[in-house]
């Protein structure tokens, strides 16, 4: 396997700084905490790049806060500075390992994102009898430091740019408790293993995908499950036999377990795909999608609170008209022609 070296000259590079702090403030450049920083940007990204270089970087705090929708979840914000050098970081070795991720890995990947990744599902239900469903149980906060860093060192050997990786992954900020027991292990070792990435950071969702990036391999590959597909830490093999399925699920969970991961013991499931699975916010049938109602739900207290939001002059036009348009063409790749007219048709901003 081909490691990479000499990195850090092209990661610590100014015009890569520049670059990474225009895609950091993307959709938040009028931000108090964004305009600090613009106000001088050039000094700025020379400390930055000074205390990279030197090695005296050292991440600032998170701000948390608690999400309830679509599910319960400790939401970490690293410093804008801080998002900047993982921009800058992720532009370099990103290339590394993006030739490496199967097809039909999704989420956090440029051109992979929820609709493609939507359409691949509803191919795959609509062409096999059978389906098995994981959710990976506490992904984000299961990840394992130790094991991180050995996958991230199979393709890196660059020592400054390990460094700066292990940095910011040394830096990460207490997550949800985990204590879940594997082979061999201890009364002790769940306490002693360093876990959990926070999932406000880039860094965070693209480490995800190298984490899992060797259990798609071994899916595809050992399994030879040619219909198989992930999202993030959801991810679904199809096929038209119940035993070849049931006996995955067996060897999934083994594997797994290596990387000291579970699956969720309620939401993963086998059963047949005529009774219309979910899939990231849509029931796909046989013949038609249809939007979740708990989406559905979210999305009208949405609307709501932007018609507030414009009538109070909080939000500007353009920035109304662009969140409705968002999630109109979200809805378009259900079935959904009749509710977006009776919604839209009754929405009256002033």
């Amino acid at each position: 396997m081909k490691r990479y070296g000499n990195l850090w000259v092209d990661v610590i590079d100014f015009q890569n700084l520049l670059a990474a702090a225009r895609q950091a403030q993307r959709g938040k450049r009028f931000r108090a905490n964004v305009l600090r920083f613009n106000y001088d940007l050039e000094q700025e990204l020379t400390q930055l790049q000074q205390q990279l270089q030197n090695q005296t970087y050292q991440p600032g705090k998170y701000k948390t806060f608690n999400v309830k929708e679509p599910k319960p979840r400790l939401i970490s914000a690293a410093p804008y500075r801080d998002r900047v050098v993982h921009h800058a970081l992720c532009n370099v070795i990103l290339p590394i390992f993006e030739q490496t991720f199967i097809h039909d890995s999704y989420a956090n990947r440029t051109g992979f994102g929820t609709h493609r990744a939507l359409k691949r599902f509803t191919q795959f239900t609509r062409s096999s009898r059978y389906l098995l469903q994981c959710d990976i149980c506490k992904y984000f906060p299961s990840i394992d430091h130790e094991i991180l860093k050995q996958l991230l060192r199979r393709k890196i050997k660059c020592p400054d740019t390990l460094w700066l990786i292990d940095t910011i992954i040394d830096s990460s900020n207490e997550q949800e408790p985990v204590v879940a027991y594997f082979p061999g292990d201890n009364p002790l070792t769940p306490l002693s293993r360093q876990r959990g990435l926070p999932i406000g950071n880039l860094t965070s969702q693209f480490f995800a995908n190298i984490y899992l990036n060797g259990f798609d391999h071994f899916v595809k590959e050992h399994l030879k499950a040619d219909q198989y597909l992930r999202y993030v830490d959801d991810f679904a093999l199809f096929s038209d036999d119940w035993g070849f399925l049931a006996d995955a699920r067996l060897v999934i969970e083994d594997f797994l377990a290596t990387l000291r991961l579970k699956i969720h013991p309620i939401k993963s499931q086998l059963f047949r795909t005529q009774i219309g699975p979910t899939f990231v916010g849509f029931h796909i049938f046989p013949d038609h999608i249809r939007v979740k109602t708990a989406n559905l739900r979210r999305a009208r207290y949405r609307l709501r609170r932007l018609k507030k939001e414009y009538a109070a002059g909080s939000i500007s036009f353009e920035q109304l008209t662009q969140s409705i348009q968002s999630w109109s063409a979200h809805l378009s790749h259900a079935d959904t022609w009749h509710l977006r007219q009776d919604i839209f048709s009754n929405l009256v901003f002033t």
